[in-house]
Order: structure tokens, then sequence, then C-alpha cells
């Protein structure tokens, strides 16, 4: 049988399907979409090898629907129309259980062979199921994105892929029937990243390699798949370890080490789009007003490299990796939101004082909204002292200025205007 182990022991159906049960749990929102019989048009958005694809299936399975498939990586704008005239040739026309038209890799669907899904989604002639690696907010266009829900799916944890492993060991017909123990796991699960996929196929490639009894250690995972391991696997374990130590090494004021890792990135093939996002972050998270030009930079390398591509791009996203890296740091404002939206998280929320509210209607007025409010501008250097925060929580202080240039110039007007008030 040349069937691999992960199509093998691919569930059939929700109670078989191990993992993201906020989706799939007794309560979950697509076991509740199945029993109304009534599926929304959906984006599964996710790290791969974590059963997008099944899911998908066992959606069309469990509510009784055409299912069509299609590829972005080798699929059309053709292939997308003919898959369509048969999803509407099937009944979807006429009846609730319209098809299924499942879309692996959507992101890499072009503007074009997006546009060419529109109509379908819209007019119900079939149920889009998209499966994405990427943040569908950069990759699925509005219009095909307003038109469906889209839902996360979580990384595997340790437990859920022991889980897959015993699963293997007990009900596949070819496993089952040999002598394995497995003694550990860590390198199973350390070298498959947490694809469900790969950590299968690793578990299968050493199992046919070995005689029985088989012993599965740590060693002997190693051994087998030393020679098989990739520089750089971008939909693996090294991409978040890599992208890691490149944003260390810009917030650590390195621009060598920020440099190399880009490199080792860019010969890996990875995403310049996604380095460029992972930048664009950076610049606010640990730049911020220290240096608001860093946004700036990062925000137009994005915009470049999406229009530009490789191999050019690898200039544009050097000159921002070296700029940020060489930029004085601050986190203050990424901290000053973190404190703001664990306090609302504790005190709820908090009617907003009667001075500061909006007052368009005579009875509003009457009410006092808006009353004793002081307009800025017409106070000397235009301000005037006043609380803007509820009663509940008045003089609290979320941004502590950075000791910066730029921001201890903050911290002098904001000393100068709220005279020690806030701790400036």
């Amino acid at each position: 049988m040349n069937e691999p182990l992960a199509e093998r022991i691919r569930p059939k159906n929700l109670d078989d399907y191990i993992s993201q049960q906020h989706l799939v749990g007794k309560t979950g929102a697509l076991t509740q979409h199945i029993k109304r019989g009534i599926i929304p048009s959906l984006i599964l958005w996710g790290p791969p090898g974590i059963g997008k694809t099944t899911l998908a299936n066992i959606i069309a399975q469990e509510s009784k629907r055409p299912f069509y498939s299609l590829s972005a990586i080798n699929s059309g704008v053709k292939d997308v129309r003919d898959v369509i005239d048969k999803a509407k040739q099937s009944g979807g026309l006429f009846t609730t259980k319209n098809p299924i038209l499942f879309i692996d890799e959507i992101h890499r669907f072009s503007k074009s062979q997006q546009d060419s899904l529109l109509g379908a989604v819209e007019k119900g002639w079939v149920t889009l199921i998209g499966a994405t690696t990427e943040n569908p907010s950069f990759e699925v266009i509005p219009a095909l994105l307003s038109r469906c829900q889209v839902y996360i799916l979580n990384s595997f944890s340790k437990i859920d892929l022991e889980a897959l492993l015993k699963r293997a060991l007990e009900k596949d017909d070819i496993i089952s029937k040999k002598q394995i123990e497995i003694k550990e796991t860590e390198a199973l699960l350390r070298i498959s990243g947490g694809d469900a996929r790969k950590l299968l196929n690793i578990f299968e490639l050493v199992v046919n390699s070995e005689d029985e009894p088989i012993v599965i250690t740590n060693d002997l995972v190693l051994a087998k798949i030393q020679k098989n391991t990739v520089l750089y696997d971008k939909t693996g374990e090294q991409h978040y370890d890599i992208i890691s130590a490149f944003i260390k090494s810009i917030r650590g004021s390195d621009p060598n080490g920020a440099v190399y890792w880009l490199a080792r990135m860019i010969e890996g093939g990875e995403d310049a789009k996604f380095i460029a996002r992972r930048l664009l972050i950076l610049a606010s998270e640990d730049i911020g007003n220290a240096n608001p030009t860093a946004l700036i930079l990062a925000n137009n390398t994005f915009q470049a490299v999406t229009t530009i591509g490789f191999p050019e791009s690898r200039i544009i996203l050097s000159q921002c990796a070296v700029y940020l890296a060489t930029s004085p740091k601050s986190n203050a404002s990424y901290e000053a939101i973190g404190k703001a939206q664990a306090l609302v998280k504790e005190t709820g929320d908090l009617s907003v004082p009667l001075h500061l509210r909006n007052a368009p209607t005579k009875l509003m007025k009457e009410l006092d909204y808006g009353k004793n409010y002081k307009y800025a501008h017409s106070f000397e250097n235009n301000f005037a002292e006043q609380e803007f925060l509820p009663d509940e929580i008045k003089n609290t202080t979320f941004y502590e200025p950075g000791n910066n240039a730029r921001e201890n110039s903050f911290r002098e007007f904001l000393r100068k205007l709220w005279k020690g008030k806030y701790g400036y």
C-alpha cells in the first residue's frame, strides 16, 4: 500500500478529530453550524499540518454536501469556473445543501482568481471553505473576506500529537500489526514542529526502516532523519525560531545578527511580505515614539516588497532591518496599551464622565452631557487641566515615556502641563 500513514488514519468524523475543541467540541462554532445544517463560507487559518483539509472534508461529509477541492498552487481562473459550473449543476441553486468548494492555500490565489469566486459565494452557488497559513487580512481580498467567517486553528499540543501516535499504533492496519514501543517522543515532536502530517511521516519512515521489535527512542529518530533535515523549513519549527532570532537581533540593536538571520530566511525561500510584516510590528512595538520614522519606513518597506518581490526586495528588507536595529528603542506605547486593556478587563464598562460625553440633542444637554468640558484650544498653550478617565480609575498612569531623547522631551512636555500628575 503506497498511501502514507497520515492519509490512512485521517479522521472521517468530528468524534475522531483531535484538537480544535473551540471549533468542533460539543459547543464549538462549527459543530453548531453542522447541527443547524447551515454552513457559512469559511476561512480556516492556522499553521501547516493541523487538519484544515481534514476539517473541510468532515464538514462536507457530516452536512451531506457535495465536495469539490482545488489547490491554489496549480489551479487558475478556468479551474475555478469549471468547478462552479459543476456545483451549479449539482443542485446548489435549488437546495440549501449547496456544494462546498474547498480551496487549499487560498492565500496563493491572485486578486483575479479570488474575484472569480465572488459571484458564486454571494449567490450561494457554493459554500467556500478556504485554508491558509497566512493572515487572511493581508492575503484575501476584502470583498471575499467580508463574505466569509474566519476561524483560527491552533497548533497541536504535545498531548494532541501523542494521541495521534497512539491512534496510529492502535488503528492503522499496517502499524498496528508490528511490534512497536514508543519509549521517547521528544525528537519526533521537536522535528515535526507541531505539524501532524510531518510527525506521522517521520514516524512511518523510522518504523519502516527498522526490523521488529522496534523501540522508538530520540537517538533512533535523529539518526534516521538527520540526512533529510533541511537548513530552513519555512513551514516548520525553524520558521519560527529564525524569525524569532531575527526580531531579537533587531530589538537588541545588532544589525549584524539581523542581516544574518534575514539572509537565512531569504535563502530558505521565506515570503518577503511575511518578513516585512514582522518588521512593521517591531517598528511600533520595540521602537515606537523613540523614533516614529521607523514605523513609516517599515510601512513603506512592506508596500515596496509587495510591489517588487524578490530578488530586489532583499535590498529593501536589509535597509529596513539595519535602520530598525540601529534605531533608539522604546516599548512604552506597547506597555501602555497592555496596561489599559488589562484594566478594562478588570473594571469592565465604566461610565464616560458627563463632561466628556457628546450632546447632540436638547435632552442630552438638559442631562448635563458635555457640561463643564474645557475646550483645550480656548486656553493658554492649548491646554486646560481636567480629568479624562472615569472616576473609578482617575489619576491612573498607563503611558510612561521611555528613556530616550525623544520620549524624554515628551516627559518634560507632560511635566510642564500636568505638574506632577500621573508621575510626570
